[in-house]
């Protein structure tokens, strides 16, 4: 990968976006992407940080855009990051994208894949593409709507405008803030006690939450039962269940 800079260390998986100056999004690093995402799917892996460094993304490469009205073609960029995103959502394992400087168009709809985000205090993030006379192409009316609510979606989307980090903290975009140059420090601190716990549980509330909300409360219900069951029957609800009882901190082993 020549785009992207993948490390673990103490089970954690730190995911860098590596296209100075501001990991514009074009088809290479997309692909990059999904090469590292399913590296982390390894299960030594137990939890993901993904970031940019200054700018986590600032949206995609609109040369490619323009290559594409040229060819009379769709935006293959657009796919390729809609399947980039998928993958890693649907990673079983926590994970969390730590954001500084631009999030914008791509960069934000990547973001919103992770479980988590955690903004600097100077990152600005938003759907753009409405100054382009476009629309979000990668999933960002969908999962923006499903965060901050429809509503709110509409009007960033709507406006292009971009949101700094306190407002998208109290719109639940952001799930935590901190100090630009600590904001990476305490994504690998919080993963890594993600790294320590349970993992296949964390897999089951993630299925549980991502299933159960395309369908009614019963139904939800019945698919949490499905992913209990399963977690039942997990080595780690054995030693969870027996720390309990000895008074003791679980020494959990992901299995």
């Amino acid at each position: 990968m020549e785009l992207v800079n993948y490390s673990v260390d103490r089970g954690v998986a730190q995911i860098t976006l590596n296209r100075p100056p501001v990991n514009a999004l074009n088809r290479a690093l997309i692909a990059d992407l999904s090469e590292a995402f399913t590296m982390a799917a390894d299960p030594s892996v137990r939890a993901v940080v993904i970031t940019g460094t200054p700018h986590f993304a600032a949206g995609a490469d609109i040369t490619g855009f323009q290559a594409s009205f040229d060819a009379g073609d769709d935006d293959r960029q657009a796919s390729g990051l809609v399947e980039a995103i998928a993958a890693l959502e649907a990673l079983p394992k926590p994970t969390i994208a730590a954001v500084t400087g631009f999030a914008l168009g791509g960069g934000l709809e990547l973001s919103m894949g992770a479980d988590f985000r955690y903004f600097g205090e100077g990152a600005k993030v938003g759907q753009p593409e409405i100054l382009l006379g476009i629309i979000p192409g990668a999933g960002g009316t969908q999962r923006l709507a499903r965060i901050v609510g429809p509503q709110r979606c509409k009007e960033m989307c709507l406006t292009g405008r971009q949101v700094k980090a306190p407002e998208a903290l109290a719109i639940g975009l952001a799930d935590k803030t901190a100090p630009d140059d600590e904001v990476l420090s305490l994504a690998l601190e919080d993963a890594a006690a993600f790294a320590q716990g349970p993992t296949k549980a964390y897999a089951a509330v993630k299925a549980a939450v991502r299933i159960g909300s395309d369908l009614t409360l019963e139904g939800g219900i019945g698919i949490e039962a499905e992913q209990f069951s399963e977690v039942f029957k997990t080595q780690d609800a054995r030693i969870g269940v027996a720390a309990f009882i000895a008074k003791e901190k679980p020494s959990f082993t992901g299995e």
